[in-house]
């Protein structure tokens, strides 16, 4: 760690032009709905992955689902869902959120490698297969791409060769005007202090992360304090993550208290997008995604 804390010393954080330009796109203004909360609402894709796995919803029909079904005016995509990165399919998408006013707002980058790799070649195939994914946020206008650090090693080794990837994809990012954020998703990742002190080391002003509500589950042995974890990662986000399954007959999240959690995300200056990400089984995904969103404004603005 010390000797990526100097490595990144000698690299170029970004200039300030860059960095207000990468950034101008994380606060935004609610929607009239929203008007009373801090943030505004959009939604992740995950929340809709069995319609999108099962073929009932395709990835070019997302955007308008989500205006038309929750009235939620902002997306978030997944990688996973896309047929191609190839640009004529990009601007395509794109065509379709500027018909009908929708924002898109970041795409979450999964199965391109692991930036935490050990082998060399392999770290770096990892990084540059991310590339396609930042050009492909850069036409849509989204304000990031969200990545994974994980690896497998020790947990200096692994943050040692992540700290080093996400050093190297977000310089390429910088020059499209995206961030390069992380999810606590499992693993060392999960561990919110491991994190943000890889993205600390990192020295990129676009490096920063996607805090989730409900990823803080390290390994089978270990669950990291989610409002600790929410704490220490806060200062480093350009985005947040719902993440919502089973809810009580007053609309509150059973395993989470949303109230407390947002109250984390306010005191930190946040006044971007937070995201639904449903993952619930009790209720349909819509129900879900409907459900979060309320609790979510009920929350918000009470605070």
């Amino acid at each position: 760690m010390k000797s990526a804390a100097l490595a990144a010393a000698g690299i170029s954080a970004g200039t300030a032009v860059q960095a207000k330009e990468i950034n101008s796109k994380l606060n935004v203004a609610p929607s009239a709905e929203e008007d009373a909360l801090f943030f505004s609402i959009s939604l992740a894709q995950w929340s809709l992955n069995k319609a999108l796995f099962g073929g009932v919803l395709d990835n070019l029909d997302f955007p308008a689902y989500t205006k038309e079904k929750f009235d939620i005016h902002a997306v978030e995509y997944v990688n996973q869902f896309f047929r191609s990165a190839e640009k004529s399919y990009i601007k395509e998408l794109l065509k379709r959120t500027e018909d009908i006013d929708v924002k898109n707002v970041l795409i979450m980058v999964d199965s391109e490698g692991n930036l935490g790799e050990m082998e060399e070649a392999k770290r770096k195939q990892s990084v540059e297969n991310h590339y396609k994914w930042v050009e492909a946020a850069h036409i849509l206008g989204c304000h990031s791409i969200r990545v994974n650090a994980g690896g497998a090693g020790t947990e200096e080794e692994v943050a040692y060769s992540a700290t080093r990837s996400l050093r190297e994809l977000s310089q390429f990012a910088a020059d499209y005007g995206i961030n390069v954020i992380v999810e606590n998703h499992g693993g060392f990742s999960s561990r919110a202090s491991w994190l943000a002190s890889v993205i600390r080391n990192t020295g990129m002003v676009n490096c920063g992360v996607l805090p989730d509500f409900g990823n803080f589950r390290v390994s089978k042995t270990e669950n990291y304090d989610l409002y600790l974890g929410m704490h220490e990662l806060m200062p480093l986000a350009k985005g947040v993550s719902a993440k919502s399954h089973d809810f009580d007959e007053e609309g509150n999240e059973t395993a989470k208290d949303f109230y407390r959690i947002l109250k984390i995300v306010k005191d930190a200056g946040f006044r971007g997008y937070i995201g639904i990400e449903y993952e619930g089984g009790k209720l349909t995904q819509d129900e879900g995604i409907l459900a979060t969103k309320k609790l979510l404004i009920k929350a918000g603005q009470s605070i």
